[in-house]
């Protein structure tokens, strides 16, 4: 029996059988060709991604049913594979270099994957296996070879990989498909998304299991634990068996919640939001209970595509997503780009340190055509639901008066051409910063609401890189600086009498709940799946438990002291989530 430690990125438990597959790369040799050879094969590059175009369309439609998330995974792919001027830097590259197509596009996928995959950002980085998929697709048509089908299992299995694409795991038939395990990935990778959409456990990062496992060994998936267990003995298995069926029954309980409202049991009443990246996302939230959108991440747009989107782009995303949730609010973060969230079309100097430099709010008050296409098609989307914007990263009163005259000069390009919109759409900041969070009182003065961004809140307080291993175990929100300061921005909002929320991670970790409620929170912006077991938690505490939690944690000077308190609240209140 061995165990192995990696990144929980899909929750549940599986016992199966496994599945050993490869990432199917190709190794293409360098071969020049003849000038008079440059027509034909720029021919065959056309034909190639055309075919590639057609076997998409065809797999995504025998795929159609099985979630939302996965039409945003084809729908990225398709938008590679349409992009004209990759086509023309393909051909381009077979016309200069007198080189064969096979080795033009791998060529120049890999040095965009190499491009993403360098990026210090997980989200970045992650996309490049998004890339290599597409490459491998069309390489496949050229070529003539065929991808090894795992479409036609008839008996349940574990799928293990080194690295999987969101493509390959969205062909996963949930039936018997029962886990995955990956030596790479993280949280934040599309096959995440698409294995968390399937509803299929997963663990990433296990390094170097593909090498322990063979195929037809036993295999345990534990998607709550981030742990795998390779031939577990008959006591393991037992246990497991039985931990299985306390999950899934915790499961059926919770999702008996959703037409429930969040109140405490002394009538307290809290709204509990989802953060989406796609539209599509917008139906998980509606199916888990949530009573809006809380954080909707726009960078989506830019980071999968090597095009900038253009207005339409933007208004069909949010108009999409605005129809969904009818008259439930839908909160649109405006671009977070910059340093390591870059634009393809325009890429700047590599920062030293890209998180202090210019990302965010001050990238778009560079960017002012970028910044005002966004802004127009937000507006225009205003009209057909509860739209409310939130600028990013304000860290100072100036930036914040920059980004409301932009809004307002787009507000009069907007009705001098008879465009209808929302003249009186909320504007809101997210507090993400100590200088933010410290001068919140006068901030609020210029705007409808407060969203804390736990995440960056804290690293920036903490001065500490949460992607950075050496140090990530210095990033805890529970340190008593940043629960002071996030104290402290919940107070003015109070006192300015504007609405406030909660943005981070930690409004999606059961242990920080019984807290915020006490400290004043009233409004939770989560991950969808969370937001059952969040709603149970509210609904079994009454906010005098929550004060008295508050006060004690306040008054607490040791981060390990808090995190090992609250922690033990929450059980008391939801033993099954811990």
């Amino acid at each position: 029996m061995e165990i192995k430690k990696g990144i929980a990125v899909s929750p549940g438990i599986s016992i199966a059988k496994s599945m050993v597959i490869d990432s199917e790369d190709y190794r293409i040799p360098y071969r020049a060709i003849e000038p008079s050879q440059r027509t034909s094969e720029i021919r065959r590059v056309k034909k190639a991604f055309s075919d590639a175009i057609e076997e998409l369309n065809q797999l995504e439609e025998s795929y159609d049913n099985k979630g939302s998330q996965i039409k945003d995974i084809f729908a990225v792919h398709n938008r590679f594979l349409h992009d004209r001027s990759l086509q023309k830097k393909i051909s381009d590259m077979i016309r200069s270099e007198l080189v064969i197509a096979e080795y033009a596009i791998s060529n120049t996928f890999r040095e965009i994957a190499s491009h993403f995959a360098n990026e210090k950002d997980a989200y970045i980085s992650e996309r490049a296996a998004d890339i290599f998929d597409i490459a491998r697709r069309v390489l496949k048509h050229l070529l003539g070879k065929k991808r090894e089908e795992i479409g036609n299992i008839t008996e349940e299995v574990t799928i293990v990989a080194r690295e999987l694409s969101p493509i390959q795991t969205a062909g996963f038939d949930k039936k018997f498909v029962k886990g995955i395990a990956s030596d790479v990935g993280g949280r934040t990778s599309h096959a995440a998304i698409v294995a968390r959409s399937l509803g299929i456990p997963a663990v990433v990062a296990l390094e170097d299991l593909t090498s322990v496992v063979n195929e037809g060994d036993t295999v345990i998936v534990d998607g709550n634990r981030g742990i795998v267990i390779v031939n577990p003995d008959e006591n393991t298995i037992a246990e497991y068996n039985e931990y299985k069926d306390e999950f899934t029954e915790l499961g059926y309980k919770l999702n008996t919640l959703k037409e429930k409202p969040a109140i405490t049991r002394d009538g307290t009443k809290v709204t509990l939001l989802g953060n989406i990246e796609f539209p599509n996302e917008t139906q998980t939230v509606l199916e888990k209970g949530g009573d809006g959108i809380g954080l909707y991440r726009t960078e989506f747009l830019y980071l999968n595509t090597t095009t900038e989107p253009t207005e339409e782009d933007h208004y069909n995303a949010y108009s999409q997503t605005v129809k969904a949730m009818k008259s439930k609010p839908v909160v649109i973060r405006t671009l977070d780009l910059g340093a390591d969230k870059y634009t393809q079309s325009k890429r700047f100097v590599r920062e030293p340190n890209p998180f202090l430099g210019l990302r965010s709010i001050r990238f778009c008050l560079q960017n002012l055509m970028m910044f005002k296409t966004q802004l127009r098609a937000i507006l225009r989307a205003s009209v057909l639901g509860n739209v409310k914007i939130m600028f990013p990263l304000i860290t100072n009163q100036q930036e914040l008066m920059q980004a409301k005259m932009i809004l307002h000069d787009v507000m009069e390009d907007l009705s001098d051409e008879k465009i209808e919109y929302n003249q009186k759409i909320p504007v809101g900041i997210m507090i993400e910063t100590p200088s933010a969070a410290l001068t919140a009182f006068s901030l609020a003065k210029e705007v409808s609401f407060f969203s804390i961004g736990t995440n960056d809140l804290t690293q920036y307080t903490l001065a500490v890189d949460r992607g950075n291993e050496l140090v990530s175990t210095l990033y805890s929100t529970a340190d008593p600086a940043v629960l002071r300061l996030i104290r402290t921005v919940i107070q003015d909002a109070h006192k300015a009498q504007i609405d406030l929320s909660i943005c981070g991670e930690v409004a999606s970790e059961p242990e920080y709940i019984m807290l915020l409620l006490g400290m004043g929170v009233r409004t939770f912006s989560l991950a969808s799946p969370m937001i059952p077991e969040i709603k149970q938690i509210i609904r079994s505490v009454t906010i005098t438990d929550c004060n008295k939690v508050a006060r004690k944690v306040l008054s607490m000077n040791s981060e390990r002291h808090i995190t090992s308190y609250i922690r033990n609240a929450a059980r008391k209140i939801i033993p099954e989530a811990f």
